[in-house]
């Protein structure tokens, strides 16, 4: 192939989700020849079946609860007379347009080029697209086909009365009665969705409780403010059956203390995680070949780059302690073409990327929960303040908390990046470890604290900086400052 042959390029990403757009614009913006493969829409599960959807029907769902609250707590007599379900869907899919044709626009801007079909890998440097031929990238392969729902065994998914979380919001119109299997952030948002729209909801999760990869207080609030609102936690219990129904499922579910429960529902909601897409891609054709649970690992995890060189991997095909969120993909696709071009690129610090569960109470956290800084031998010091202590918190009345991990005095703070190429911070003492939140839109609170745990600025370095009154925001001051000793409401 010569340097003029359009299938010829220096880049040449597969999949077009938010790891694999990202790379190939920030690749063509460092000037180098980009092609980028989908086989469906460019935007991925985050764009059109995830991310953006479920939040403009979360943003729906407060509405509806802000009518309920209005009423019910603040005197104002208004009432939910009814929902215009195609209305709903139709602006919900207004905004996926648009963002999508957003998204395309970026890459023909930048001159990116997008070939639609399956791709396979042919080689460590070549690439055969269904219906545009063989491909050859002089720099490099990005490997980026996300993920799909995981389903368990002998349960399949009919759109109707068992669903995923690629086609519960799309299913005609909204059950009267629904059971979520698994407490991850998945389940527990569309949960708190169909709460919201007036669905009975049981929430079922095999671990001890909610979010279990979260800290355990965060866990413990949510659940609260969950089963206030009526939903039913059932933690520590396991599906054992399921009968499909004419109108619905009838399920059993095991108990922590052994009791068999039948659960009958409209819909069954199956929010067990998500699978890495290999399938059709060839690895073994480049050198690869993925691990027992279809994750693709680098070699070299500060360039993310795989055994075969030249081969990267972004997105969801990357295994813990990559987290599988959208915008932890947009740090990697960074990472990845700068890496590409040459360029010297900071690795991905995975404790310090935020994450984030957009129920009603909302969570958001990062860095270490107390029991990983405790697990890894750490001294540290833990401040809890509950969201309901500030006027602010009052007015809101979800409860909630802000809570806090730091490094003692002397004990450092090394949050533990094997991989890193930016070690000079790690260990600082007193550094801050993590900051979990539980409560109302706590989400446009965590960025703060994703900058104070990236940086390892320690309780002294916060305190200093003097929040808002009335805000939500004060309860992060607030603990801060009593940590640093100089508490005003606590101590």
């Amino acid at each position: 192939m010569s340097e003029t042959d359009p299938n010829t390029t220096d880049v040449l990403v597969i999949g077009g989700g938010t790891g694999g757009y990202s790379t190939a614009l920030r690749a063509a913006s460092l000037g180098l020849r980009v092609v980028l493969a989908e086989r469906d829409l460019i935007g991925g599960t985050c764009l059109h079946r995830g991310c953006i959807p479920s939040k403009a029907m979360l943003h729906a769902a407060e509405l509806v609860d802000g009518i309920a609250e209005a009423r019910e707590r603040w005197g104002v007599k208004a009432t939910v007379d009814s929902l215009d379900w195609p209305a709903l869907v139709a602006t919900r899919d207004g905004i996926v347009e648009r963002n999508h044709q957003g998204v395309a626009g970026h890459l023909r801007t930048a001159g990116v080029r997008v070939v639609k079909g399956t791709a396979r890998l042919t080689g460590p440097r070549t690439v055969h697209v269904e219906g545009a031929g063989e491909f050859t990238a002089r720099r490099g392969i990005v490997l980026a086909t996300g993920s799909r729902p995981r389903l368990l065994p002998g349960l399949a998914a009919d759109g109707r009365r068992v669903v995923t979380s690629d086609d519960a919001l799309f299913a005609a119109g909204l059950p009267a009665s629904v059971l979520v299997l698994g407490g991850g952030a998945i389940g527990v948002e569309y949960a708190s969705f169909h709460r919201s729209m007036g669905a009975e909801v049981t929430l079922v999760e095999a671990a001890g409780r909610l979010l279990p990869l979260e800290d355990e207080d965060v866990g413990r609030h949510l659940a609260r403010g969950l089963k206030k609102r009526g939903i039913t936690v059932r933690t520590g219990s396991t599906l054992t059956g399921t009968e499909l129904l004419a109108d619905g499922v009838r399920a059993t579910v095991r108990t922590p203390k052994g009791e068999e429960l039948v659960i009958g529902a409209e819909r069954l909601l199956v929010a067990v995680g998500r699978a890495p897409v290999t399938d059709g891609l060839d690895l073994a054709a480049a050198g690869l070949a993925a691990d027992e649970r279809g994750f693709v690992a680098p070699a070299d995890w500060s360039r993310l780059e795989t055994s075969v060189p030249g081969i990267h991997v972004v997105g969801d095909l990357l295994p813990p302690p990559s987290l599988g969120l959208a915008h932890a993909s947009f740090a990697e696709g960074l990472l990845v073409a700068e890496t590409l071009a040459g360029l010297p690129s900071r690795a991905v610090d995975y404790a310090a990327v935020p994450r984030v569960t957009y129920s009603s109470p909302q969570t958001a956290s990062v860095g270490l929960t107390e029991a990983e800084a405790r697990a890894r031998g750490l001294d540290i010091k833990v401040n809890t303040m509950p969201l309901a202590a500030t006027a602010k918190g009052m007015v809101h009345g979800q409860g909630g908390m802000v809570k806090v991990i730091a490094a003692a005095d002397g004990a450092g703070g090394d949050r533990g990046l094997p991989w890193s190429n930016d070690v000079e911070s790690l260990g600082k003492t007193g550094a801050v470890l993590g900051v979990h939140l539980v409560g109302p839109q706590v989400s446009e609170m965590i960025a703060e604290s994703q900058l104070i745990v990236g940086w390892d600025a320690e309780p002294a370095d916060v305190a200093q900086h003097i929040h808002a009154h009335p805000t939500l925001s004060e309860a992060v001051g607030e603990t801060f400052l009593t940590l640093a000793g100089r508490g005003l409401h606590q101590h």
